[in-house]
């Protein structure tokens, strides 16, 4: 159950945002296991990503984020995955997906404070649990071969 901090930010983002967009990375490392991140206020393992910004480019939305949550900056333009709509828990929201191989990207610090508990490589092939279930999906999506969804998580 999301705090209530949680719930008022998501209650004024519906307010004054009829539609969000999102991103996330699956961020790969020379073995192929996947960047994870856990956040200080929501449950959960998620790649990282976050919000796109009134103006901001999906692309640099993403750069941004890697460098705050992960401290990882781009060498190359990720590769766009799909664009996902995440009705099911926030209405008119949609999360784009890049994927971000090894040797396009290199390690910097990262900038975040206080909004990353938790950092992990996870093996997408043996997770652990806690990881959410659109990013369960997306594993099955890039690296077994499942077929994509137009939903990030399960369709309720």
């Amino acid at each position: 159950m999301p705090s209530l901090r949680t719930l008022a930010f998501q209650s004024w983002f519906r307010i004054s945002r009829p539609v969000t967009l999102g991103v996330r990375a699956a961020v790969e490392n020379e073995t192929g296991h996947v960047f994870m991140v856990r956040h200080t206020y929501v449950p959960g393992w998620y790649m990282p990503g976050g919000g796109v910004e009134r103006g901001e480019p999906a692309v640099e939305a993403l750069r941004r984020e890697l460098i705050e949550e992960a401290g990882v900056r781009l060498l190359q333009p990720p590769q766009a995955i799909s664009l996902y709509s995440n009705h099911h828990s926030f209405r008119n929201d949609h999360v784009m997906l890049y994927r971000v191989p090894w040797g396009s990207w290199e390690p910097v610090a990262a900038t975040s404070v206080g909004e990353i508990a938790e950092t992990a490589w996870v093996d997408p092939h043996a997770p652990f649990d806690g990881i959410t279930k659109g990013s369960l999906l997306r594993f099955d999506e890039l690296y077994r071969g499942a077929p994509l969804s137009p939903y990030w998580s399960a369709r309720t």
